[in-house]
C-alpha cells in the first residue's frame, strides 16, 4: 500500500519535544487548535487537510494523565473523522502502566484499558518508550513500536569509569532491565530489596552486589515521587558506595520529588525530555533529548522500513 505524505501533530503535554522532533526530521508541525472550555472539556481542530496523510499524532500521557490523555484520544477521533490515511499515536511516555495486572482482588488493569481507548479511537499504530511492563504492547491488537532509551543514555554514561563502576536496580522488578545496562557498559550488576510502604514510601531492606569503593549507578525506568530511588542510593552509601548517580528513563517528578532532590541524595540524575521535566535550578538533574531517537522512528515507519536496528547502540 502507498503510504501519504507524512504530517506531525503536536499535543500540549510535551510541546518542545514536539518541536524538537520535527526539528530533527525537518518538518513542519501541522496546524491544530486545542483548547479546554469553560466547564475543561476539550476541544480539538486539526486546521489543515490530512485526508489521505500518514499523521504522528505526539502526546505523552504525563501528568495531568487524564488531560492529556482525553486530548490525544480526541485528536485521534478527529483525524479519523478527518480521512488521515494511517494514525500513529506516538506516546514517549505511557501513563497507567504501572496497573497492568490484578495485583489484589477487584482493581483494574487500567493499561489494557488505555489500549482499548486508543485503538477504539482510531489509532492504526502505537510508538512508544520504555514501557513500565514490555508486555503491555501484547494488550494491543495493532502494531507497537518500542523503543528503549539505554541508546540515547549509552553515549554519556560511556564517559564514566567503568573500572569502578556497578549498576544496580532499585527494585527487583528491574532486574532485567540493570543486566541489559550493565552488559551495555561491560560492568557488574546488583539490586536492592525493598519494601513499600504506601504510594509514596519505600522502605530499602538490603543490596544485593559489591558496592564498596564503587560508583553506583541505579537504573530504573520511571520514577515520581523519587522514594525509590533515594532508599537505594541510603543502602548503598551505607555500605561503602562512593557516588550514586541513576539513570531514569521517565522523570514525572512530583513537588515532593523535586524537595528530595534537593536533598542531593544523588550525585545526579540523568534522564529524558519524554516528559516535560524541568531542571528547576537543581545542578544536580541531566536531561537527554530523545528527539532524534523518536524523529528517525517516524521517518523509518512512514518509509516501511525496520526500526529494529534503532535497538542496536553504537559501540556495543
Amino acid at each position: 500500500m502507498q503510504i501519504g505524505e507524512m504530517k506531525i501533530l503536536i499535543g500540549s503535554a510535551n510541546p518542545a519535544l514536539g518541536q524538537a522532533i520535527c526539528d530533527f526530521i525537518g518538518s513542519t508541525p501541522g496546524s491544530v487548535t486545542m483548547k479546554r472550555f469553560p466547564d475543561q472539556e476539550v476541544f480539538v481542530k486539526i486546521d489543515e487537510n490530512v485526508r489521505g496523510k500518514d499523521l504522528f499524532i505526539m502526546q505523552p500521557s504525563s501528568p495531568p494523565a487524564n488531560d492529556n490523555l482525553m486530548e490525544l484520544l480526541i485528536t485521534i477521533d478527529a483525524a479519523r473523522r478527518a480521512s488521515a490515511q494511517r494514525i500513529t499515536a506516538v506516546l514517549p511516555f505511557y501513563g497507567y502502566a504501572r496497573q497492568d495486572r490484578k495485583d489484589q482482588p477487584r482493581v483494574p488493569i487500567t493499561a489494557k484499558l488505555v489500549a482499548n481507548l486508543l485503538t477504539t479511537a482510531g489509532a492504526n499504530r502505537i510508538l512508544t518508550m520504555d514501557l513500565h511492563a514490555p508486555q503491555i504492547q501484547g494488550f494491543f491488537d495493532i502494531p507497537v513500536d518500542h523503543l528503549y532509551a539505554s541508546s540515547v543514555f549509552y553515549d554519556y554514561l560511556k564517559t564514566l569509569k567503568k573500572e569502578d563502576l556497578i549498576v544496580i536496580s532499585p527494585d527487583v522488578g528491574g532486574i532485567k532491565m540493570a543486566s541489559a545496562y550493565a552488559n551495555m557498559l561491560g560492568v557488574d550488576f546488583g539490586f536492592v530489596a525493598k519494601r513499600r510502604v504506601d504510594a509514596t514510601r519505600v522502605e530499602a531492606m538490603s543490596i544485593v552486589g559489591e558496592v564498596a569503593g564503587k560508583s553506583v549507578l541505579l537504573v530504573d525506568d520511571l520514577t515520581e515521587s523519587a522514594g525509590t530511588l533515594k532508599e537505594a542510593a541510603r543502602i548503598a552509601r551505607e555500605n561503602g558506595a562512593l557516588k550514586v548517580r541513576a539513570a531514569v528513563s521517565h522523570a514525572v517528578l512530583n513537588d515532593t520529588g523535586y524537595e528530595r532532590m534537593k536533598e542531593g541524595f544523588l550525585d545526579e540524575l540523568i534522564t529524558t525530555n519524554s516528559t516535560p521535566i524541568q531542571s528547576r535550578g537543581l545542578s544536580n538533574i541531566t536531561i537527554l533529548s530523545v528527539a532524534p531517537l523518536l524523529g528517525e522512528a517516524i521517518l523509518r515507519i512512514n518509509n516501511h522500513q525496520s526500526v529494529t536496528s534503532l535497538f542496536r547502540i553504537k559501540g556495543v
